[in-house]
């Protein structure tokens, strides 16, 4: 849940999830992200390789409350930048670019 509203995502919890994350996916079919989650919480750094659908990511503290959004598009060469978090981060919900709702710091993640 995100504020108050149910979420249907895929997760990526392993080491080998996280590195696949959306790369490659062309449609999320009934989907409506993906949950990377970070035990312990760390910083993060997120890019775009083979990544075809603009994506928004959501950075979320230990406590569940979102810190930080960053936009991503895709990357179409061979030296791509990543979108780091500015903390910590125990969870990160990536999203198609556009449908994160109008959040605001502190918008809580359960």
């Amino acid at each position: 849940m995100l504020e108050g509203t149910s979420l249907m995502v895929a997760v990526a919890e392993t080491s080998e999830q996280h590195a696949r994350g959306l790369m490659g996916v062309e449609d999320l079919g009934e989907l409506d992200g993906m949950l990377f989650i970070f035990l312990p919480p760390r910083s993060v750094s997120f890019w775009m390789k083979d990544t075809v659908i603009p994506l928004d990511a959501g950075y979320f503290d230990a406590t569940g409350k979102l810190f930080q959004i960053v936009e991503m598009v895709p990357c179409e060469t061979e030296e791509c930048p990543s979108f780091g978090s500015s903390r910590e981060v125990r969870w990160a919900l990536e999203v198609p670019a556009g449908s994160l709702p109008e959040l605001r710091e502190g918008a809580l993640l359960s």
